[in-house]
């Protein structure tokens, strides 16, 4: 599957959000996912199909300390 995931194309066997979240190793309830620019409840990712060319935007929430940080993740596959 050829995704464009924060600018940058990758090519995944991810067939839905959930699975691309457990193939990038990633702790879901530490993410957000914009698919085609709608955010995307985590809820549905289990059924939300992904398509050639979808485009993601993926956040990846960092804590500890006395601060939080939001984090865009580079993806590195």
């Amino acid at each position: 599957m050829k995704l464009i995931i924060n600018g940058e194309n990758q090519v995944l066997p991810a067939d839905t959000l959930s699975a691309l979240v457990d193939q990038l190793g990633m702790k879901s309830d530490r993410v957000a996912i914009e698919l085609n620019r709608e955010i995307v409840p985590r809820d549905q990712w289990p059924q939300t199909r992904l398509t050639d060319g979808d485009q993601l935007e993926i956040v990846h929430f960092v804590g500890g300390g006395t601060r939080s940080c939001v984090c865009r993740r580079r993806l590195l596959i």
